[in-house]
């Protein structure tokens, strides 16, 4: 792969090639995706979607909405700093084509910030409970009437992909979804891949997958466009990482590490004093003692080691990118950044206790089995009304179901795939009040 590929301006529908040297310095291509995600509705909704802790009433806690802007922060730091050491490294890119270390910034802050974009209500629970639907639950019907990869795509809901088909979806009046430039679609694609088949190596890249069947030609041009790698054969569409998808990763990476376990101690569902030593393991180097027994309050305390551990995992990250460069850019680096660095053990004992005493608590687990609920009756009932309706035999009741539906939604639908598909996206886009407000109405408590 090379870089002037790579840092293609293209949207979809353009005629001509965008060229870096003619932007507006003003409004740059890649700042004006920042800006669209930011104003879409579906990033709005992520204010009322669960991080960690479903439907908190506590002011400190991050929902989907918070943390996608922290990891967009982070996103631009690590994408400016490498940026900086590639212009070095390839000074044509500047000379010649006009990028500057902005770009790189701006590209991996726009793609780190619609990173949870297509996460569905209650977290990664709402993707287990789309997917367990059709894979154990009454969706399971269905399997005989679809190919292998779209049955596929619905018992592995997956919400990279579906975030793929909010960025690039079409429809009236929106032709080409939000229109984002090439270079910020590859730096969102994680798993540039279908959903079968599944796992086919331990590169990273193969972990999940990154495109619904609907949206294969989308994927197929944006792919093409920035000279991504093939890596499937045959018919079975695998392509390496575009490189800065690394770093949006690894922004992610850090602040669900970080910040999750802050919000744990915040919570008091992690004992100060034993979460502190954890956090001072990873910031030995850089702390400041005098300045840490000066500070009165767990937040307090808790916020400058939180200060020092991103930063520090900040600065690995941009140098492990720069150490495996060329192999990301040849396709076999086959980690995330952060898998091959020296903070490793640190950053694995942090998320242990994350695991344990946040994401396991009983608060969580007590809200994700009422979350499972709620999923399982909007997709019985959205699912029962679409497909009657897709063979005509639509009951009295599912048109009601249906016309309660948003008026940009186009219920007839070309097959029982993209019916399907559609009540996924809508159920998927619902926030987590939302949702269960639709799950009162259909049990009949809203009257």
């Amino acid at each position: 792969m090379n870089w002037e590929q790579l840092l293609s301006l293209k949207r979809f529908g353009d005629t001509h090639k965008r060229l870096r040297k003619e932007q507006d310095e003003t409004r740059l291509g890649f700042e004006v995706d920042y800006d669209r995600v930011i104003f879409s509705s579906e990033f709005r909704s992520l204010q009322d979607k669960t991080q960690v802790i479903p439907l908190s009433q506590t002011d400190f806690v991050h929902t989907r909405l918070t943390h996608s802007l922290e990891v967009s922060v982070v996103g631009r730091t690590l994408g400016r700093r490498v940026g900086q050491k590639l212009l070095e490294k390839y000074p044509h890119l500047k000379d010649t084509y006009g990028y500057q270390v902005n770009d790189f910034g701006a590209i991996v802050a726009a793609s780190a910030l619609a990173h949870d974009i297509g996460n569905p209500p209650f977290g990664h629970s709402g993707e287990k409970a789309i997917g367990e639907f059709f894979k154990t639950g009454n969706g399971k019907r269905f399997k005989d009437q679809l190919t292998d990869k779209e049955y596929q795509d619905l018992c592995d809901f997956e919400g990279n992909a579906n975030g793929f088909k909010i960025l690039t979806e079409s429809r009236e009046g929106r032709e080409g979804g939000l229109r984002l430039s090439y270079a910020t679609l590859g730096a969102f694609m994680k798993y540039p891949k279908e959903s079968l088949p599944k796992k086919p190596t331990n590169h990273i890249a193969d972990k999940k997958y990154g495109f619904f069947q609907s949206e294969k030609q989308a994927f197929i041009d944006v792919a093409e466009e920035l000279g991504l790698l093939k890596r499937g054969e045959g018919k079975d569409l695998s392509y390496s990482r575009h490189p800065l998808a690394y770093l949006v990763e690894a922004a992610d990476d850090i602040c669900y590490t970080i910040i999750d376990f802050e919000d744990g101690i915040n919570l008091g569902l992690i004992q100060e004093e034993y979460a502190l030593e954890y956090l001072i393991n990873l910031v030995r180097d850089s702390i400041n003692t005098e300045k840490y027994h000066s500070l009165k309050n767990t937040q307090d305390r808790v916020s400058y080691l939180r200060a020092l551990a991103i930063n520090t995992l900040i600065n690995e990250a941009v140098d492990l990118f720069m150490t495996h460069e060329e192999a990301i850019l040849n396709g076999t680096f086959s980690k995330a950044l952060l898998d091959n660095s020296k903070y490793e053990a640190q950053i694995k004992d942090i998320i242990k206790v994350s695991i344990e005493n946040v994401y396991q608590s009983a608060e969580v687990i007590d809200k994700e089995i009422a979350g499972y609920e709620v999923i399982n009756k909007l997709l019985n009932t959205f699912t029962s009304a679409i497909c009657n309706h897709f063979s005509g035999n639509a009951l009295n009741y599912d048109k009601l179901i249906l016309k309660s539906l948003p008026k940009n939604i186009n219920i007839n639908q070309e097959s029982l795939y993209d019916s399907l598909a559609l009540v996924c996206f809508y159920i998927s886009k619902l926030s987590d009040s939302n949702a269960i407000l639709a799950y009162r109405k259909l049990k009949g408590n809203h009257l």
